[in-house]
């Protein structure tokens, strides 16, 4: 059992259950398969953000731009929708995916071919991104009166009991899987997060690798953009403000190393719902808006400290394995 423990996804998973047993011994209703269905679909757009971020992450960068990017894709799909009600919705999720790829190449370039720190690229433009919200929109917004039906209902339709939005994020976790631990690209990001210099070694173009991850979490981001849009019907230069620390909040407490290298899809997705839980449990037992965000700040908190302490006992193991020899 203290094995199991030492397993981020079974301490989180067993996590989320307590959370659970307790809110539900005062509040019943919280459990049923409704609303824990709720609480999914609700979670289900940060799980996606998460995922991308930690194939950022991996490589030792991080992605401060990706809520920008939901927020400015988000409102070039909403003014062209509002424009040109009768173009496909279908498409419109492509135009998504392809310019928030785009940005997130923008980010990878300068990262790549100006080898400049993925902190300053992504905090720049992050502000680049959100001031280009404000240009194209001229600071208005664009409400569920000036988006199409289509638009607006297509994530909401049921298919096997679950809205199309949980469909999106349990196939971009499926696709996420597949790479992380089927593909030579998905080898490729947790080597450079490992060691950098070794797998130059192995042929690995780091630079490029690294180029790739802003690529994905780019696209990921650029279909949330579509997705945050129509589920809460509103367009404005707001939209997403500040999440991106929620994305990084929801890799970090899933056991994803800052340090590159270690992480997990599983890990993500049981932090993500682990936060998406822990906001919807915290409101059922009025507990005020201030202490939910310090509670939700210690357990981050929490997650960064037991982090660096598996990390540390990693180390310590790698260096008793190299004594032996």
């Amino acid at each position: 059992m203290s094995r199991l423990l030492k397993h981020r996804e079974v301490f989180l998973f067993l996590a989320i259950l307590l959370v659970l047993v307790l809110v539900t011994a005062r509040f019943p209703r919280f459990a049923q398969p409704g609303n824990l269905l709720t609480i999914f679909n609700d979670t289900s757009i940060l799980m996606m953000l998460a995922l991308g971020q930690m194939a950022v992450i991996l490589t030792r960068s991080i992605d401060l731009s990706m809520a920008a990017n939901l927020a400015l894709t988000g409102m070039i799909v909403a003014m062209t929708n509002a424009a040109f009600p009768g173009v496909p919705v279908p498409l419109l999720m492509a135009m998504c995916v392809v310019v928030g790829a785009g940005l997130g190449a923008f980010n990878g370039v300068l990262v790549w071919k100006l080898n400049i720190p993925p902190i300053v690229v992504t905090l720049g433009t992050l502000t680049i991104y959100r001031g280009l919200v404000f240009v194209i929109s001229g600071g208005a917004w664009v409400n569920a009166a000036q988006m199409s039906p289509d638009f607006i209902n297509l994530q909401r339709a049921v298919f096997l009991g679950l809205p199309l939005l949980s469909w999106f994020a349990i196939v971009t976790a499926l696709l996420f899987w597949v790479v992380m631990t089927r593909t030579p690209l998905g080898r490729s990001l947790y080597a450079i997060g490992v060691n950098p210099t070794a797998s130059v070694y192995t042929g690995i173009n780091v630079g490029r690798t690294k180029f790739y991850a802003f690529v994905i979490s780019g696209a990921v981001a650029g279909l949330c953009g579509y997705l945050w849009i129509s589920r809460y019907v509103i367009a404005s230069v707001e939209v997403a403000g500040g999440y991106e620390l929620t994305i990084i909040a929801a890799c970090v407490i899933g056991g994803v190393s800052i340090a590159g290298g270690i992480g997990s899809v599983a890990g993500v997705l049981l932090g993500a719902i682990f936060l998406g839980v822990i906001n919807n449990a915290l409101p059922v037992i009025n507990i005020s808006p201030f202490w939910q965000m310090a509670i939700s700040g210690t357990a981050i908190l929490l997650a960064v400290v037991l982090n660096a302490r598996g990390e540390r006992r990693q180390g310590r193991v790698i260096l008793k394995k190299a004594e032996a020899v």
